[in-house]
């Protein structure tokens, strides 16, 4: 029987290819939007489980997270310099750690923060060192630059029409080993040298005024610069100039609850990130039901298209079936030939579809690695192989649609015919 239809399938492989593509291609839609929805859902939790609350001034708190922990271009308003000396005092915190941002080089953000933040967020250095000094950077695991590269910083970026801040010089001192988060594209360098780059934090005459004043002119900048071998200063009890955000690690989780709801009110909010991507993985799961009905409905129209094919196919063949019952195969027989043709033509084209599936998740995933620095782990679950199976079993009924009339079909009718 097997050896009938396989030379059945090879007499016409025209139609059962054409019959297979469509089945991969309705596949593949349906596992690749699965793949890569659960696979941004993973990295992204991933990437925001360094950093367990997010300070910032009064404001979006989706954008806050966006900004500190994904690194995503945008204005904030800025936080008083006081706040980030009441948290670095608070007994309830174990640091508390300002960013900066604005700045870019070569397509890459630049990130004002401290060692101790960087000393937390990863296992140690792929080479180099540490900075030391108000001129010196380090490199995100994914920064195509060498040690040693001079990095002239921008004021936002070179699309929105930014200028190189002049006289302006870091030197690169140590690459960071890869981390799967955003800050693996980051060139991070002192948070004061940020500061005194913008023109914040440098002269103690300045006002509150100016240190919260965050629109510069171009020719602001090019009068401010750096002292190149400046020590790192990270001693925040006062005179700290606005911060868009602070990234805080608290003692315990108790104290994260009590920080939080000490610093949501007023001029600060306090956010952790997991609450935030909650809140968008609700609308991703909206875009993914979406998504799924479609690929549903292709899939629907796949397997009607597919039944009308078959019956037509059995109508055009009723001549050989009735050969074959004069010939004296059974009824089970028939039947058995019309289902297994048409459920493995089904069946390679679901196993194809998951192939394809993957590989287009997988493709998808690297693009937004490379463009945003969050690794996304694209693989097969358990809930993958309940879905196979259940594609398997509904391939296994709609077969014997075609093998029900195959099987119900008279050999003397069909011989006349």
């Amino acid at each position: 029987m097997i050896g009938f239809i396989l030379a059945d399938l090879r007499r016409l492989w025209a139609g059962a290819a054409v019959v297979i593509l469509l089945v991969a291609l309705a596949t593949a839609l349906g596992v690749t939007v699965t793949l890569q929805e659960r696979a941004l859902r993973l990295g992204s939790a991933r990437a925001a489980d360094k950093f367990d609350l997010v300070v910032g001034a009064a404001g979006s708190e989706t954008q806050l997270v966006l900004s500190s922990v994904f690194l995503q271009p945008a204005p904030l308003p800025l936080a008083s310099g006081d706040v980030l000396a009441k948290l670095s005092a608070d007994p309830r915190v174990a640091w508390a750690a300002p960013i900066g941002f604005g700045d870019s080089f070569s397509g890459y953000p630049l990130v004002g923060t401290t060692r101790t933040l960087i000393a937390s967020m990863v296992d140690g250095f792929a080479e180099g060192r540490i900075f030391e000094k108000e001129g010196e950077a380090v490199l995100g695991a994914a920064v195509r630059l060498p040690l040693g590269a001079e990095i002239k910083p921008m004021h936002g970026t070179a699309e929105t029409g930014g200028e190189t801040h002049a006289g302006v010089v870091y030197r690169v001192t140590g690459r960071l080993k890869p981390t799967g988060t955003p800050w693996d594209r980051a060139i991070l360098v002192p948070i004061q040298a940020v500061w005194h780059i913008h023109g914040l934090g440098h002269h103690e005459d300045h006002d509150d005024e100016d240190h919260h004043d965050e629109h510069h002119t171009d020719s602001d900048h090019e009068h401010h610069g750096i002292d190149i071998d400046a020590p790192i200063v990270e001693d925040f009890a006062a005179n700290a100039p606005g911060i868009p955000a602070i990234l805080v690690k608290p003692k315990s989780i108790a104290d994260a609850y009590r920080l939080r709801q000490a610093y949501r009110g007023g001029n600060t909010v306090a956010v952790f990130p997991a609450e935030v991507l909650t809140n968008l993985y609700a609308t991703l799961g909206d875009a993914k039901l979406v998504l799924s009905a479609v690929a549903a409905g292709s899939q629907a129209l796949v397997a009607a298209a597919l039944i009308l094919v078959t019956v037509t196919h059995v109508g055009q063949r009723r001549r050989q079936i009735g050969a074959l019952r004069a010939f004296g195969a059974p009824r089970f027989a028939v039947f058995a030939i019309a289902w297994f043709e048409l459920f493995l033509m089904v069946a390679v084209g679901v196993l194809f579809g998951f192939l394809i599936g993957l590989v287009a998740a997988r493709w998808i995933a690297d693009i937004f690695t490379v463009q945003s620095g969050i690794v996304l782990p694209v693989g097969f679950g358990k809930e993958d192989l309940r879905t196979l199976l259940l594609l398997l079993s509904t391939a296994a009924l709609l077969s014997a649609v075609p093998a029900v009339l195959a099987y119900r079909q008279s050999p003397a009718k069909a011989l006349r015919s």
